[in-house]
């Protein structure tokens, strides 16, 4: 499912600079070749070397400290002419330590698309404890993103994702954003946004796994990182061992609109932050009920209507307002909540005509929304949601859309329904990927999940009947292993690693 603004994703963003740069593949040394057009990619020699690019690269820090090593895999842009141009596909190593019990390769994938997963190695280690000896886990900057070769259309935004406001005229507004942004990728990066595609991402995987000379890889991925798995496994079920996704996304609800799927749960996820708000007025002042909580939203909501809010460098109108709401409501637990209270109260503050210097993550956020920081992640997440499936073209079909939601859901509503540069893309080169029909892999997903909604891990767990489900019950949690504190989902997910073995049933979770 799409991310939006994430400091630590943001930060491994940075490493992201210059222009694109492809190149031919130098012959690996001492390999020789061997049969089929992708030969030479599946036996070229990894050259590891420290993950620290700067004094600056707390990325790299970690992974060093975490004794991991980097290395560089070379793919070919276009897997149809594999003898042209290539890319480069970053990854990280943390080697296993108990190599009498190895189970080989985990690759990580943290969701976006666009997502870079390099540094996530440390993270996981923690989370995987003793389990974690028995694999190598290996993180993955997908291509185009983080310190792979980039993809960076030289947008204003790090997201393209809007409201559609609350008239004719301010979708029409949007309307030439999203056409204007769809045009910057063709002047920039017009060569490659054909091969920015889930589909190549997960051959690259596969040129990642002969690399590392494994015959299979076992796989943890989140969120979108959950459809990227789904596909691997269909393109390459030879070489799939144990698979865990995390907040599972349904094959047949991801495509260019697929927030519009998720308009019932934000909902109840915004309902519930306004809950604990409400508890906490002392701290935040918003009102000392779910309702009042809510109203001050609506006031936020009117008030930018009318014009936008000033808060320290950037302004807030009505067609950013809502995307900063779903940016708070993705995670379930008191920092967050409390982060996103702050900003609220920021804006409510704002609206009554104060003078207000925002809070340090509602600052943040409007820099990923409102300059070109992040030009490179929107970029790389537009391209490959585009790239991956068709979107309508008429802009009515949009517009009828956004005016029913508009009447259950001013402010969700405009966003989930509304437009984005997909509309103005190019058509997909290939067909989306058909997903395989069964697979015993462990699913992982909350109840409330805002972003990748329970009812889709519901569906893969049907269409896979020999996997398993994992269900944290009562959160609105956005990825739960290692992401919220649950001894019982990672013991469950920690067991299946350790033992490849799937529960005898699906596992259900208190929150």
């Amino acid at each position: 499912m799409i991310h939006l603004a994430r400091s630590a994703r943001r930060a491994a963003l940075a490493l992201a600079a210059g222009v694109l740069a492809v190149g031919a593949l130098p012959a690996p040394a001492g390999a020789a070749p061997g049969p089929g057009p992708l030969a030479r990619y599946h036996q070229q020699r990894l050259i590891w070397k420290s993950c620290v690019l700067g004094p600056d690269d707390t990325t790299g820090r970690k992974l060093e400290q975490a004794g991991a090593r980097c290395a560089d895999v070379t793919v070919p842009l276009d897997y149809a002419r594999p003898g042209g141009r290539t890319l480069t596909v970053a990854i990280s190593r943390i080697r296993a330590t108990d190599p009498g019990r190895r189970a080989g390769p985990l690759l990580l994938n943290g969701g976006g698309p666009g997502g870079p997963s390099l540094g996530d190695g440390p993270g996981v280690r923690e989370t995987m404890g003793d389990v974690a000896a028995r694999y190598d886990l290996v993180g993955v900057d997908p291509r185009f993103t983080g310190r792979s070769t980039p993809l960076d259309c030289h947008w204003p935004t790090g997201s393209a994702w809007r409201g559609a406001g609350g008239d004719r005229a301010g979708f029409d507004r949007v309307a030439a954003f999203s056409r204007d942004l769809a045009e910057r990728c063709r002047t920039h990066a017009g060569d490659v946004l054909p091969h920015a595609t889930t589909l190549n991402t997960a051959r690259d995987m596969d040129v990642v796994r002969a690399a590392l000379g494994a015959r299979r890889i076992s796989y943890l991925g989140y969120s979108y990182g959950s459809y990227l798995g789904q596909v691997y496994a269909s393109l390459f079920p030879g070489r799939t061992g144990r698979m865990v996704l995390d907040g599972v996304l349904d094959p047949d609800r991801y495509g260019a609109r697929l927030w519009r799927h998720t308009l019932p749960a934000n909902r109840r996820a915004l309902e519930g932050w306004a809950s604990w708000t409400a508890a906490r007025d002392a701290a935040y002042g918003l009102g000392r009920t779910r309702g009042e909580v809510l109203a001050a939203l609506e006031r936020i909501r009117v008030a930018a209507g009318r014009s936008p809010l000033r808060l320290g460098a950037h302004r807030l109108d009505e067609h950013v307002l809502p995307v900063v709401v779903l940016n708070g409501l993705s995670q379930h637990n008191d920092t967050a909540y409390g982060d996103f209270a702050q900003g609220v109260r920021d804006m409510l503050r704002t609206a009554e005509g104060r003078r207000v210097t925002p809070s340090p993550g509602l600052a943040e956020v409007l820099a990923f929304l409102l300059t070109g920081a992040d030009s490179a992640y929107g970029s790389a997440q537009t391209a490959i949601v585009c790239g991956d499936s068709a979107a309508p073209r008429d802009p009515e079909v949009y517009w009828r859309d956004v005016q029913r939601a508009r009447s259950g859901d001013p402010l969700l509503g405009p966003v989930a329904q509304n437009l984005n540069p997909c509309a103005y893309w190019d058509g997909p080169r290939e067909r989306p990927a058909r997903i395989r029909g069964d697979l015993a892999a462990l699913l992982v997903n909350a109840t409330g999940d805002p972003r990748t909604p329970y009812d889709g891990a519901e569906a893969v767990r049907a269409r896979w009947p020999s996997s398993r489900l994992v269900t944290l019950d009562g959160a609105d949690q956005h990825g739960v292993y290692g992401v919220h504190d649950s001894v019982c989902v990672r013991d469950a997910v920690n067991a299946y690693l350790a033992t490849g073995r799937l529960p005898g049933r699906d596992v259900t979770c208190p929150a």
